[in-house]
């Protein structure tokens, strides 16, 4: 994943599915789509969900078929780069990013597409991240928040309550210490997705990565005070776990999480499956901030694009109309335990008993904030996180040194647009 929601549940598996929907008979337009895989197995792959809506659509619109390329999201945003390289775009294109594209003017606006009804129906944080200078080109398909999850019954050996603040934590993670927990808090700053818990720490701190004018800030002095903490007052107290917290990552800690070896992590909902499997009986509350509950939490989304190259907006338009119908996107949100990305599935779900495990999630969406994936900077800014974040915290590292390292970094990559 980095960077993509769906990535904490794709195996790496590929799934190509061709022409799905046609039954014969000549078609005037044919729209090509290349989407990711969210499922963890053959049996929830997104081929199933894909093709039972080219179905649907190609039996109400005779004149259009819809021919849908899925892979794993290991593939999908290179397979997507190969295809405009090659000069030969899909129409359509569900991945993890969009600002590049947005930058050489190879997509449509989605103002240009949608119906004012259903671009209005978007989530307005995740509409606002789908902009680059202010212009709407990624259009929001899947999302995720994070909570802190806790071990219920590592937490009731110590005696403890979930935390509220910064300092609760650390004192729960000293009473798990005590009771011999492997991880009492699992801090992932590993390459795989150092990014995530990255963010989620700045928020909290009631920091980011970017200023309030969305100019980096990567090493304000919210971010350096968050960081010290961190060092000083969880790694330097031995409170993180055997790992090195630059070495650890998101997959090996929800692992550890699984077998009953972390006492406190942020995750998102896909844990909530892999600790059920597992009999693990977790908690989870709003992320701890310096002085109480966190007053923003890390949000995060893929993207649907639309290339202009093919020359189909009014089919393309047509067919995401019906994609963001309020019954598809439940369908999608609920097969594989992700958040609507339009608030009248958003209103149904939180309504529903059927969903009742995702509220806590959903409560955090509005008071979420994204990464600046409207940044064409941002794909090197979060590599370049992924190595280094981990050293800030490490013994003799320096936190205002490798944050201002990152911003220099990201100034420089800001130059290069």
């Amino acid at each position: 994943m980095a960077g993509t929601i769906a990535a904490a549940s794709a195996l790496g598996m590929t799934a190509v599915l061709g022409g799905c929907g046609i039954t014969g008979g000549s078609q005037d337009v044919t729209l090509k789509l290349v989407a990711a895989d969210y499922g963890d197995s053959p049996a929830n792959s997104s081929k199933k969900y894909w093709d039972k809506l080219a179905e649907e659509y190609e039996a109400d619109h005779p004149d259009v078929s819809i021919d849908v390329s899925v892979y794993s999201w290991n593939d999908v945003d290179r397979k997507v780069r190969e295809m405009v390289a090659a000069g030969d775009p899909p129409d359509m294109a569900q991945i993890g990013a969009y600002a590049d594209y947005a930058a050489k003017n190879q997509l449509y606006k989605a103002d240009d597409l949608l119906s004012i009804p259903v671009q209005a129906d978007f989530v307005g944080q995740l509409a606002s991240a789908g902009q680059v200078k202010g212009v709407q080109y990624g259009m929001p398909f899947a999302a995720s928040t994070r909570v802190l999850f806790y071990n219920k019954t590592l937490f009731a050996k110590a005696g403890i309550t979930p935390p509220e603040s910064w300092d609760d934590l650390a004192e729960d993670a000293e009473a798990l210490k005590a009771e011999g927990v492997t991880y009492p808090y699992a801090l992932p700053l590993g390459p795989e997705e150092a990014q995530a818990e990255t963010m989620q720490w700045m928020l909290s701190g009631g920091g980011g990565y970017t200023d309030s004018v969305d100019s980096y800030g990567i090493d304000s002095p919210e971010n350096i005070d968050t960081f010290t903490w961190l060092k000083n007052d969880l790694v330097g107290k031995d409170l993180t776990g055997p790992v090195a917290p630059g070495e650890l990552n998101r997959a090996a800690a929800f692992a550890a999480f699984a077998k009953g070896e972390v006492g406190m992590l942020n995750g998102h909902p896909s844990l909530m499956k892999t600790a059920a499997k597992s009999g693990v009986k977790y908690g989870m509350v709003p992320t701890p901030g310096n002085e109480g509950p966190s007053k923003s939490t890390l949000g995060v989304s893929d993207w649907m694009t639309a290339f202009r190259a093919n020359g189909h907006r009014d089919q393309v338009g047509d067919f995401l109309d019906f994609v963001y119908s309020e019954k598809n996107v439940l369908a999608f949100s609920r097969e594989y335990d992700l958040l609507p990305v339009t608030s009248s599935a958003s209103g149904t779900m939180a309504d529903s008993d059927e969903d009742r495990h995702l509220r806590p999630f959903l409560e955090e969406l509005l008071a979420s904030e994204l990464y600046p994936v409207g940044k064409t900077s941002w794909a090197d800014v979060s590599a370049q996180v992924k190595q280094q974040i981990g050293k800030a915290v490490a013994p003799g590292g320096s936190p205002s040194g490798v944050l201002g390292h990152l911003q220099a970094a990201a100034g420089r990559a800001e130059s290069a647009e």
